[in-house]
């Protein structure tokens, strides 16, 4: 693929493969001796713009933007465009949307390069947060075993601690190329699961619960002892806590499964992110913060404290969870799930009228012409970037026409999600002719009707 730079009307193949042994080069030439770090042999460095490199993917990645963003406000303050293609609105329109969707599909791969890059080095900072609540809560026993002495339960917990991190980092070195101990709580859209993080919170604090009453079975001599800890798993003890577990376990899998189905039904749009992030777990797709995950997680979280207080002042049974706060859990489950059924909708179109321009007589569509798609969904959430937006079709009839990309500063003037522009091609025969928009997401929207004329 051609990638041109600032300041270029372009580059082959040939040229591509200049620009980026360039890049390169200049990586390894920033600053040492030899081209690389500590003289021959040394790893490529953050200057390295090289996709496959795990060291220099961010940097590649913020150089290419930078590339493109200069030369997206270049091209809609009217510069860079070559004479040939000067003289003609159209014709620059066209040169300018493949110039910009030729560079944003090379940003798309130094993210795609970077996201990777970031998740194969994921799981070792998982691991040390793991061990690093390991060291809190010795911390936390330490401090407090002052004035009452070091007890049997704060040997169980940290034991409990250790065991719990110890099975989570062997998990994650397992899983080490797919996001270490996150992997289990990433969707199929590299995004971070809300409701697969929440029930996977649950899962761990009972295990470690279950864990500390083992311990301090294990340790203890007395016969009365060891019956008062076992009756401490009494469902009716600790009924709160597992019917939380079961209900936001069954609705982590129920989301995967509605997800799933609305977006085989063309009822959802979904777009696969470069890699995951924390502000997943409360915003949507697009990054707007939605109140159904927001709640969720604090009520859970919230939840999630309160049951840890109780399990740190009675460590011989399974923390009770009051049913009013359990009652509350539920709720807040119940809305996200709610939320996660009214999400989304299928694109439609609502008109299709001929654009005119200032100074244009009023007439009938024609071959040539501009033409507005009016209505709404057209732009997924997730997919305001302009590789995602270079990817939309639009049908007229039996020919598949590109949506142009028309840049202004900071942004983009078409597509938008509710309006496209774009031409009646010559190969469109006159008479009554089907519109059809198909978004970056792979949707179809709703075919709309509309006559052309030579």
């Amino acid at each position: 693929m051609a990638v041109r730079e600032a300041g270029q009307g372009g580059a082959g193949a040939g040229g591509y493969a200049r620009a980026r042994a360039g890049a390169c080069a200049e990586g390894y030439a920033g600053g040492y001796p030899g081209g690389q770090p500590g003289g021959p042999g040394g790893a490529h460095e953050g200057g390295c713009a090289c996709g496959d490199c795990p060291h220099g993917a961010r940097e590649g990645h913020r150089r290419a933007v930078a590339a493109f963003l200069r030369r997206r406000d270049e091209f809609a303050a009217g510069q860079g465009l070559p004479a040939a293609v000067a003289h003609s609105a159209s014709a620059s329109r066209q040169w300018v949307s493949e110039e910009l969707a030729q560079s944003a599909e090379h940003v798309a791969e130094r993210g795609r390069a970077e996201g990777q890059a970031w998740r194969t080095g994921l799981w070792r900072r998982t691991a040390g947060v793991v061990w690093a609540a390991v060291v809190l809560v010795l911390l936390g026993q330490a401090l407090t075993a002052v004035g009452s002495g070091w007890t049997a339960a704060r040997t169980a917990g940290l034991a409990a601690a250790l065991v719990l991190a110890s099975s989570l980092t062997a998990a994650s070195w397992f899983h080490r190329a797919k996001g270490g101990v996150l992997a289990p709580v990433i969707g199929e859209d590299n995004r971070l699961s809300t409701s697969r993080t929440v029930a996977a919170a649950w899962v761990l604090f009972v295990a470690y619960s279950v864990l500390v009453l083992a311990g301090r079975l294990a340790a203890a001599s007395r016969h009365r002892e060891r019956d008062a800890l076992i009756s401490g798993l009494d469902l009716a003890r600790g009924a709160g806590i597992v019917t939380v577990l079961a209900v936001l376990c069954g609705i982590a899998v129920l989301v995967r499964r509605v997800v799933g189905l609305r977006v085989l039904g063309q009822r959802l749009q979904k777009v696969r992110a470069d890699r995951p992030r924390a502000a997943d777990l409360l915003t949507d797709d697009a990054g707007r913060g939605t109140f159904a995950d927001i709640q969720y997680v604090v009520i859970s979280g919230v939840a999630l404290v309160f049951a840890a207080v109780r399990l740190a002042r009675r460590p011989e049974q399974l923390p009770d969870l009051p049913w009013g706060l359990a009652v509350v859990v539920l709720v807040s489950a119940a809305t996200y799930l709610a939320g996660k059924y009214a999400e989304g909708g299928r694109p439609v179109i609502l008109s299709v009228v001929r654009a005119r321009e200032a100074g244009d007589l009023d007439g009938p569509i024609r071959t040539g012409d501009d033409i507005e798609i009016r209505g709404a969904g057209f732009v997924p959430p997730g997919a305001q970037g302009a590789d995602r937006l270079a990817r939309m079709v639009v049908r007229v009839g039996a020919v598949h026409v590109h949506v142009p990309l028309i840049p202004v500063p900071g942004g983009f003037r078409n597509p938008t999600d509710t309006l496209l522009t774009v031409p009646v091609p010559a190969d469109v025969e006159p008479g009554r002719v089907e519109v059809q928009v198909v978004t970056a997401a792979g949707v179809e929207t709703n075919r709309y009707a509309v006559d052309v004329t030579e």
